[in-house]
């Protein structure tokens, strides 16, 4: 991509998007390009919240599938477009909503909680939708004494570290925050003594075991800004570091692997968005008895304890 043609890329999206009456939203794991020219730019649920509250009557999600159902669910009255149909979440697939059935009649009278990187179906059989900053807080807050989690067992046992009720995880994972290995990281660590060592919540318990502070995107941008730190291993998808950079120049940060890179949420790109605007394609839809059943997760949630 020419620079001049990247330029008259956004120009166009910028027309389209106001002739649309449009809101842009980007997960932190995209493309540069995309959270540059995104409204907001952020974590999946948190830029649901945020489209809800925005007048646009169109949204286009730069994420993975289950962050545009998010989008749908709460706003049932805009039109959700998904730039690239493809850009499915694996850990999302992991598990379906026969799974969960099946797993709720082996545990009768527990509660279960689910990660907000699920489907709508998924959300739909579940008691409380958590995210990867207030799962300890969510589980912490429910009667129950015996907890089925789903779908990512590492934030299960990151959970599980903090509580003392039963914690029956799904076994499902971010293939993404698989690739992050506790070894890679002390070598980093040697390389840049003076470096903080973040980590997010997805990753393997040995990782979560080395590092300063453990934390959601969301979580990872507040903490920074605020840190003492001028160096710092970042352990997650490694499009956290455009954000990360980009909010503090001053600031110098590591990968903790280069090979973490989701392939999904790199599909998102200038023209398909374009396309999307043009064409009013992918719409993204829930169908409405789901929709009220999710929904009710997620408030029950957003009662609970904070959305971020």
């Amino acid at each position: 991509m020419s620079l001049q043609n990247k330029d008259e890329l956004i120009t166009k999206i910028l027309e389209l998007k106001e002739s649309c009456n449009a809101v842009i939203l980007a997960h932190n794991y995209q493309r540069g390009e995309i959270q540059d020219i995104a409204d907001f730019v952020g974590d999946s649920l948190g830029l649901s919240q945020q489209a809800a509250k925005h007048d646009a009557e169109v949204i286009v999600f730069c994420g993975v599938d289950f962050m545009a159902e998010s989008a749908a669910i709460l706003s049932p009255d805009k039109t959700v477009l998904m730039p690239e149909l493809s850009s499915q979440c694996p850990m999302a697939a992991m598990i379906t909503p026969e799974d969960l059935v099946k797993i709720k009649n082996e545990y009768p009278g527990a509660a279960v909680v689910t990660y907000v990187n699920t489907s709508a179906a998924v959300k739909a059989e579940s008691d409380i939708c958590c995210t990867s900053s207030n799962a300890v807080q969510i589980v912490n807050s429910l009667d129950e004494d015996v907890v089925i989690f789903t779908p990512d067992k590492n934030l299960a046992l990151y959970a599980a570290r903090y509580t003392d009720k039963t914690i029956i995880p799904w076994d499902g994972y971010c293939p993404t925050h698989h690739q992050i290995l506790s070894g890679d990281i002390l070598l980093l660590k040697d390389e840049h003594p003076d470096a903080e060592i973040i980590v997010h919540p997805e990753c393997k318990p040995d990782v979560i075991d080395i590092a300063d502070a453990v934390l959601s995107t969301g979580g990872m941008v507040d903490h920074v800004k605020e840190s003492r730190y001028k160096e710092f291993i970042i352990g997650t998808e490694v499009g956290m570091l455009h954000r990360l950079r980009k909010d503090n120049p001053d600031k110098i940060f590591y990968p903790a692997s280069k090979y973490a890179v989701c392939p999904n949420m790199k599909m998102n790109s200038l023209e398909n968005i374009i396309t999307a605007l043009e064409e009013n394609k992918y719409i993204v839809t829930v169908p409405e008895h789901v929709r009220v059943k999710a929904k009710k997760a997620l408030d029950r949630m957003l009662e609970a304890g904070r959305g971020d």
